[in-house]
């Protein structure tokens, strides 16, 4: 299924399809669910593979002014009761998807079996950071999203992939380019107000793979080694040669990662 899904105030486009175990693939900033493509077909082949896009991206509904990361975990959690989701899910996220994680898990906790950390953070911006997302929301809204695109492309893809796939930077770059400017700056001011999740870590007692891209500069490899340290059932992975988007950088690669992971969580 591929369409609308009302939620609260909003609808958001979600893509579903699969059966199985739920997968939930939460997209970073400021893309959609697309950057999942690598994922959705293969993974849905023995999983139930839920791809929404979040409030103010992609085709779903925008919102004004600032939403947060309680209010995009909430609404996730209303679009799996729109979608007759009862079984607890695996929760993959990545950026700012990985934000979001952390409230999801304070705030419905219950829905969550497993987790997937995909080149995030558990930090909360320092002061500095706070006023670079708040003046650059200011900026789009009066410019419009190329700034955005200036801002993130130089920072979300490794050598490798600058190299090799620019095709799948252009993609990329398309993607930033059809966001809304209201949906993005509304996210930026979200991500700047949020809290430090470093305290919470030891006490989220869920089987978590941290996926991490080697040449990641956004959330490095000593900073993701630090989250996976502090979680108490958490499982590390590198992925060589790949930047911040290393799940589109390198599909088959996560994909085996998070099948194994997977596989490892039913058997025990």
């Amino acid at each position: 299924m591929t369409g609308h899904v009302a939620v609260g105030n909003a609808r958001l486009h979600v893509v579903d399809q699969g059966t199985g175990h739920p997968l939930l693939l939460v997209h970073g900033f400021p893309l959609d669910h697309t950057m999942w493509r690598g994922q959705m077909d293969d993974l849905s082949r023995d999983y139930r593979v839920v791809a929404p896009d979040l409030r103010g991206f992609g085709r779903s509904d925008v919102s004004c002014g600032t939403v947060t990361m309680e209010c995009f975990a909430d609404d996730l959690a209303a679009l799996l009761d729109a979608l007759r989701i009862d079984e607890p899910v695996t929760y993959c996220g990545l950026s700012m998807g990985g934000y979001i994680a952390w409230q999801f898990w304070r705030r419905h906790g219950q829905r969550l079996s497993r987790l997937i950390l995909c080149d995030t953070r558990a930090v909360a911006d320092p002061p500095e950071a706070v006023q670079a997302r708040q003046d650059l929301a200011q900026r789009i809204r009066a410019e419009g999203v190329e700034p955005l695109v200036e801002a993130m492309i130089p920072k979300l893809f490794g050598q490798r992939t600058r190299e090799q796939h620019p095709a799948v930077i252009d993609a990329t770059k398309a993607v930033i380019r059809a966001t809304s400017p209201e949906g993005a700056a509304a996210a930026l001011l979200g991500m700047a107000r949020r809290v430090d999740a470093t305290a919470w870590l030891p006490d989220l007692h869920v089987p978590t793979l941290v996926v991490c891209g080697e040449d990641d500069v956004i959330s490095t490899v000593a900073e993701m080694r630090q989250i996976a340290t502090a979680l108490p059932q958490a499982q590390w992975s590198l992925v060589p040669a790949c930047g911040h988007m290393a799940p589109l950088e390198d599909a088959p690669q996560v994909n085996q990662l998070i099948r194994a992971f997977l596989a490892g969580c039913a058997a025990a």
